[in-house]
């Protein structure tokens, strides 16, 4: 028995510590891909409010003589906001950053557009363009909490790769720490999307 002492302890010992890096390769994965999916969520929600512009620049359109100019900035901005996209796999600060650029900038057109409608009084009561405006609120809140998630879970999957024992093998299993959704001065707080429509000037 004593000469398989030694071949026993180096297989507990082994199997400890196949144990430990399976554990922490597993979790690591888990959480990044949790992270991943978050952001997918953060995309899905900017899409929602990229497709309720568009249909929200239709309405207004009809408008007569609604500013060109105004309507011209919603579109642009719109069309840059929707090709400004990322890799799930490569969520650098730096593309996030981008992304949060194209972002702010439809934001701001949008509210362009929303204070313009004020001079239209029949925007103001159409019911179709109520009910986008409606749904744009909601959505930007929509957003703001898909945010919040996604930091939540890379907060996570970075704490698992950067405490000790676990930092030991993230590096040498190729995790990287991941970049947090950081947004511009004054986007945490949603778009105020809502008029008191019943103010006639």
């Amino acid at each position: 028995m004593k000469k398989w002492l030694p071949l026993i302890i180096i297989v507990v010992i082994l199997y400890v510590g196949y144990s430990w890096a399976k554990g922490i390769n597993n979790t690591a994965v888990v959480n990044q891909e949790d992270a991943k999916a978050a952001w997918s969520n953060v995309e899905s929600a900017y899409q929602r409010r990229n497709d309720l512009i568009g249909n929200l620049v239709k309405t207004v359109q009809g408008a007569a003589d609604f500013e060109k100019s105004t309507l011209t900035e919603v579109v642009n901005a719109r069309a840059k906001a929707t090709s400004t996209t990322i890799n799930a796999g490569n969520l650098t600060g730096a593309s996030l950053a981008q992304f949060q650029q194209a972002q702010s900038g439809l934001s701001s057109a949008l509210s362009k557009l929303l204070v313009v409608v004020e001079k239209y009084p029949d925007l103001k009561s159409n019911q179709n363009f109520l009910e986008l405006q409606n749904q744009l609120e909601g959505t930007e809140n929509r957003i703001k909490m898909e945010r919040d998630r996604f930091n939540g879970k890379v907060n996570q999957y970075n704490k698992h790769i950067k405490v000790f024992p676990n930092s030991l093998l993230a590096g040498v299993f190729g995790f990287e720490g991941m970049d947090l959704y950081s947004s511009s001065p004054g986007s945490e707080n949603a778009v105020e999307v809502n008029f008191d429509f019943n103010n006639k000037e």
